[in-house]
């Protein structure tokens, strides 16, 4: 929460992909909760490779040109899915 009231940005990424997201600390606090930017990286897999172990985070002011050219990962909705799982007996 205080990131995100120091205008920071979340910097989500995978070493072996090279895939870099950036997300408001607002969103990212409503679905893993508030917790540590440490803890969030271990919350989160990519999405090219699923593993946890490559993914890095950070958190960052920007400044100047390099605010314009973020293009941030926005939160749509939350959807919790119900599933049936049986058992033969």
């Amino acid at each position: 929460m205080h990131a995100h009231n120091a205008g920071q940005v979340g910097r989500l990424s995978c070493g072996l992909w090279n895939i870099r997201r950036f997300y408001k600390p607002l969103e990212l606090r409503e679905v893993i909760g508030n917790v540590t930017i440490d803890q969030v990286r271990a919350k989160v897999r990519c999405e090219k490779c699923g593993r946890k172990d490559s993914m890095r985070a950070e958190l960052f002011h920007p400044v100047g040109q390099e605010l314009e050219t973020i293009r941030f990962r926005r939160l749509v909705e939350i959807r919790w899915e119900r599933r049936v799982v049986w058992r033969d007996e």
